[in-house]
């Protein structure tokens, strides 16, 4: 069961619902996952990706890529994040009794609760009426000589909050509708939001709830870096003049132990990069079609540009290849 934090008592059954799995859904997913929230994603709708023929402007496929291959993958690295991918669409939201969060109806399963709700589907947001003044969330037009009712694009923000508590909007998005790489962006734009709050819910204060997911070299850090004790003295520098509580009172020496356990814990070793690039390199070959590469480049070429390993591991091979240049 996921909490919302060390300020409420409220339970729910996760801590992010996501309504949508494609670009915006998955990008969010993998940062709020990543972060340690309860994370499940619902998909099961009319996914705009699929209905491409094929792409061509997703940075990182120089010759486009085939919509499965790309949902398939995206989809993939939110559940390597952690997230949870429920194949059932959702029907409404609801608040809680107590006002604090949803209640998630699906049209085929069990209902499901949770403090946040990240919207990322671009067709409409039907399933979300009724949870603020519909003036405020649909607007009107005219088609066909008929007054119809659609989900306004700009009701969120630009970070994707929206005037309802615990409910943000990656998608449907005037910023994020027409390009799957700008959906992408926009979903972890909204992720990030979406952990500094419950970090604020925490206990934790805008200065320091922004949190930052990449890694760095662990060999950039000078000598003094590499002990705790500068980085306690850089925080206190930096933030315990500004804080709303004492240095001294729990709340601040807990907030900052867990905001230095996370910048501390984005330093790799040496080893540590090159056994996360070897893991990289085997699941990226792992996605490729034998036969397509083998079209595409003469085999002697496709393994000189691979390391013995990662060719053993991908061929099957028990004594790598017979041929290869020591």
């Amino acid at each position: 069961m996921a909490t919302t934090g060390t300020l409420t008592e409220t339970t729910f059954d996760h801590d992010v619902i996501i309504v949508g799995g494609g670009p915006a859904g998955c990008s969010a997913g993998v940062f709020t996952a990543r972060a340690g929230l309860d994370t499940v994603i619902y998909d099961r709708g009319r996914s705009s990706l699929k209905r491409c023929a094929y792409l061509e402007n997703y940075l990182g496929f120089p010759a486009g890529i085939d919509i499965e291959t790309l949902y398939d993958r995206i989809q993939d690295h939110a559940e390597t994040a952690g997230c949870t991918i429920v194949s059932e669409l959702v029907d409404s939201l609801d608040r809680t009794d107590d006002g604090e969060g949803f209640v998630v109806e699906t049209q085929d399963g069990e209902p499901a609760t949770t403090r946040r709700v990240i919207a990322a589907t671009r067709y409409d947001g039907e399933y979300m009426r009724g949870l603020d003044d519909d003036a405020a969330m649909f607007e009107t037009y005219e088609h066909d000589g008929e007054e119809r009712e659609t989900f306004d694009r700009g009701y969120a923000d630009a970070d994707g909050t929206t005037p309802v508590p615990g409910l943000y909007v990656a998608s449907p998005s005037e910023a994020a509708d027409m390009q799957a790489i700008i959906a992408a962006g926009r979903g972890g734009r909204v992720a990030r939001r979406v952990i500094a709050e419950t970090r604020l819910d925490d206990g934790w204060w805008e200065a320091v709830a922004d949190g930052v997911d990449w890694v760095r070299r662990e060999a950039e850090l000078d000598d003094e870096w590499t002990e705790r004790a500068t980085w306690v003295e850089y925080f206190d520098d930096r933030h315990a003049e500004d804080a709303p509580v004492e240095p001294d009172s729990d709340r601040f020496q807990r907030v900052r132990k867990a905001a230095l356990d996370e910048r501390r814990s984005s330093y790799l070793t040496s080893d540590e990069i090159a056994d996360r690039t070897e893991t990289g390199q085997e699941a990226l070959a792992g996605y490729l079609d034998p036969a397509a590469v083998v079209s595409g480049l003469d085999q002697t070429a496709v393994l000189d540009a691979m390391d013995d390993k990662t060719i053993r591991n991908y061929l099957g091979a028990s004594d790598g290849r017979a041929e290869v240049s020591e």
